[in-house]
């Protein structure tokens, strides 16, 4: 079967299906012919697994103020103060539209309820019960397979981007994409006068993580290699509290229970977080982090405990029904038991560099939610920040794309795979994605050494010869796409930490432990 696919061609094409790229589709579907390419089903996303919320300044004891401070507290100085105000400002209307297109918040006898996690000053978080991503993915499918200009191209793999680089223009510009038909092993072109990256972040590059399959840094990969700058990938939040447990994989407990009077803990019972920061088990994500792997690590430990007994049955079953059901599944009965966790990879706070319109250095591509870089995370994410920033840069980006003229397609080339073969053994493909991901753990994880950071950095360089040798000779695979996209977006995590002489934020290095006075952004650019 030949694998050089015909042209298809739409207005838009978005890749990814989370809520950042499900968002921009259904804002422009009405005006625009829309591809939302996505390498799995529509709902396997990080979007699908987030549980905690959004936030957004929504009660009248709260002000935007309020919430603009404790994003910049969080981000350590890093935040864009524009950016930063450009999507608190902008946060009650994207909490209106998800309401309008059926979402089905958690209400109490106020109204909406809101929940407290941590660094935050108010009850800001807006809810689904404790499975807010996976309810405002379903409503948003829903409505995106009934939507009549959108094509949903599930199982498909973007290889990488059609720029007018590739094509000898002298004008730089992205015109669309190399995509793989997974399941019928075949190459297709898409072009489109606007390409949107909104693929989500590279957590897979770690051997912990709570993101899902799908996680593997692709659009950070393809921008970079099409010419786009990335800033900030040092800054890999760990989240504090994955569940410890054989059989369960990547499973999350919400920062939503110490919001509600989660209390950590040693095997012996003892609280440990008030001797590392004194606003206790309520600390940003990289304080408790820091303190669990500093507690495991002084006594040996597998995991530490979150004890939410002291909170009773009816209160764990109401507010945390998905949690107590899985945990119940697993043996614990988390109103008898505490719940034994580790910190994982949980959020890229860096990516892609975009401006105020989600446009990233290449005209007519754009880049949005946990692929982007806009300023707003700093060096740590404040919590349920993310979700409320792919809803203001999905408009943000639908607004600049609404108004633009219509351009004409120039020929687009087909795939070419004249001069490679089938792949003799892919065994090398699944022995240097667990190679990376154990070192990436090791060497470039909480903690960090110049030394370990420069093991990394050989370690890599060896994987990207074989990759490169590999995908020069062989067919492309689903596998060898996402190993390719994962290694270059570890190499870029592990520049950007190299770069760092500091410690702020989620970058803690041993050799460099305390912080600058002044706050700069790492930035990075392809050599043209």
């Amino acid at each position: 079967m030949s694998r050089a696919g015909l042209l298809q061609t739409f207005d838009v094409i978005v890749i990814g299906s989370g809520l950042a790229g499900q968002s921009l589709a259904l804002r422009l579907a009405d005006t625009h012919r829309v591809a939302l390419v996505t390498k799995r089903m529509i709902d396997d996303t990080a979007t699908n697994w987030a549980q905690g919320g959004i936030a957004a300044v929504l009660d009248g004891t709260d002000s935007v103020e309020s919430h603009i401070q404790d994003t910049f507290t969080a981000g350590a100085g890093l935040c864009d103060p524009a950016a930063t105000r450009f999507v608190v400002e902008r946060g009650h209307t994207a909490i209106d539209w998800l309401i309008a297109q059926g979402v089905p918040f958690t209400r109490d006898n106020a109204g909406y309820h809101l929940t407290r996690e941590g660094g935050h000053s108010f009850r800001r978080v807006i809810h689904v019960a404790d499975a807010t991503g996976a309810a405002v993915q379903q409503t948003l499918s829903q409505k995106i397979r009934q939507h009549a200009n959108i094509t949903v191209l599930e199982r498909h793999i973007v290889v990488d981007l059609i720029t007018g680089a590739k094509l000898g223009h002298k004008t730089q510009r992205c015109w669309g994409a190399y995509v793989l038909d997974i399941d019928h092993e075949q190459v297709i072109t898409l072009g489109a006068p606007n390409t949107v990256i909104a693929s989500g972040g590279a957590g897979k590059s770690y051997l912990y993580t709570t993101n899902p399959d799908t996680a593997t840094g692709d659009g950070i990969a393809m921008a970079w290699r099409a010419g786009c700058r990335v800033a900030n990938l040092e800054f890999i939040q760990f989240h504090p509290t994955c569940l410890y447990h054989p059989d369960a994989k990547s499973f999350l407990i919400t920062e939503a229970m110490r919001g509600e009077g989660g209390i950590l803990r040693l095997p012996d019972g003892t609280r440990f977080m008030p001797g590392h920061d004194e606003r206790a088990e309520l600390a940003p994500r990289d304080v408790v982090a820091r303190a669990i792997d500093y507690e495991m690590k002084r006594h040996g430990l597998d995991c530490v405990y979150l004890d939410m007994t002291h909170k009773g049955e009816d209160f764990l079953r109401s507010h945390f029904p998905n949690i107590h059901a899985r945990c119940h599944e697993l043996g614990i009965d988390i109103a008898k038991q505490p719940i034994p966790v580790v910190p994982a990879a949980h959020y890229t706070c860096g990516g892609i560099v975009v401006d105020l319109a989600a446009r990233t250095d290449i005209p007519n591509l754009y880049a949005l939610g946990e692929a982007s870089s806009t300023g707003l995370h700093g060096a740590n994410r404040l919590a349920s920040n993310s979700l409320l920033e792919c809803l203001v840069f999905s408009e943000a980006a639908a607004t600049d794309i609404r108004a633009q003229r219509p351009a004409k397609l120039p020929k687009l080339p087909r795939w070419d795979e004249s001069r490679v073969t089938d792949a003799d053994e892919e065994i090398v493909i699944s022995h240097n994605w667990d190679e990376l991901r154990r070192f990436m753990w090791d060497y470039v994880g909480i903690v960090r050494t110049s030394k370990r950071l420069e093991r990394a950095r050989h370690r890599i360089r060896l994987l990207e010869k074989e990759i490169d040798e590999f995908y020069s000779h062989f067919r492309v695979s689903n596998d060898l796409i996402e190993l390719r996209n994962l290694v270059l977006s570890a190499h870029l995590i592990v520049e950007c930490a190299l770069r760092r002489k500091e410690s702020r934020g989620l970058h803690f290095s041993r050799d460099y432990p305390d912080m600058l006075p002044r706050a700069r952004n790492t930035i990075l650019k392809p050599r043209s």
